[in-house]
């Protein structure tokens, strides 16, 4: 095999056309492999005597040498796992192009990530949030109590839920059209909360920004384009903060909870992986784990000898 002349940045732009055009990975996939391959590519310039990828031990070397400056950054595993998964995605795709002749991955054992169980919040306090958002008919608190009423009604990712068009809304049928991981499709339901709440909202937004034309999404910020990942999870920072003060809740736990209080209600595990969009059951089940320590409360609390 050949000296590789391309840089790691080249490669890393050709990696990341390839992802989007040919896998049709989501955006917010797409840019968390392009800061992680970004930071080892930045990682590789300091080594610049080390970076040719077609020569198997210096790559596997650097890679090792990229994993040892991720550890002593004190990162968690997970955050590691991601990294490295990327980084091993991107040499899958260099052998595929036969730009290299082995993925330096072949050898090396990925660390495994800590279990932890979701966070999640108690029916209570879920309702106890919810029913907080009722200080205003303002459009921000509108909006605000329509998305996180719909995060747990459906339980997206909160990428989903903000990657959402207007006519991907079906509100008459209580349904949303989401596209997933991987570009996978699938329907949700929505609840008649959520669906009330995004009546109330929409009408209000129509005052604002009229109902034909201008942006096309379905969560706008003031300035009448997208919200993002990033508003969205400051305006949950400071609703959570006045309504259940100590408490931690993320974009995510709307999901974690959405999940966990089905299952506590008796819906079986693969009607929930449907709606969740998991493609394994094993990524579901670690949620059976919560609702096991639900029943088990309410067991200690009912029974005579609990």
């Amino acid at each position: 095999m050949t000296t590789l002349l391309q840089s790691p940045d080249i490669l890393v732009k050709k990696f990341l056309l390839y992802m989007k055009a040919e896998r049709g990975v989501s955006s917010h996939t797409l840019r968390a492999y392009s800061n992680d391959l970004k930071e080892f590519a930045r990682f590789s310039g300091k080594n610049p005597a080390s970076v040719d990828f077609a020569n198997f031990r210096k790559t596997r070397l650097l890679v090792r040498e990229f994993w040892a400056s991720l550890s002593e950054k004190k990162l968690k595993t997970s955050t590691v796992k991601r990294k490295l998964a990327a980084l091993r995605s991107f040499f899958k795709y260099l052998v595929m192009e036969d730009l290299i002749e082995t993925n330096p991955f072949t050898y090396l054992k990925m660390p495994k990530a800590e279990k932890r169980l979701p966070r999640f919040l108690s029916e209570g306090d879920m309702g106890k949030f919810l029913g907080s958002l009722d200080d205003s008919k303002t459009l921000k608190t509108l909006r605000d109590r329509a998305l996180f009423e719909m995060l747990y009604s459906s339980g997206l990712r909160i990428h989903e839920a903000l990657n959402l068009n207007l006519t991907d809304a079906d509100l008459w049928n209580g349904v949303l059209r989401i596209l997933g991981k991987g570009g996978r499709e699938r329907m949700a339901p929505l609840g008649s909360s959520a669906v009330r709440a995004l009546e109330i909202y929409l009408d209000e937004r129509a005052k604002h920004f009229g109902r034909a034309g201008g942006e096309r999404a379905l969560f706008i910020n003031l300035r009448g384009t997208r919200l993002t990942v990033r508003g969205a999870a400051k305006i949950l920072q400071g609703r959570v903060r006045g309504a259940l003060p100590g408490r931690g809740l993320t974009p995510h736990g709307f999901r974690h909870s959405f999940a966990t209080h089905l299952l506590n209600r008796g819906c079986d595990l693969r009607s929930v992986q449907e709606m969740l969009g998991h493609r394994s059951l094993a990524s579901t089940q670690i949620y059976t784990h919560t609702s096991i320590e639900g029943l088990k409360k309410i067991y200690q609390g009912a029974h005579p000898r609990g």
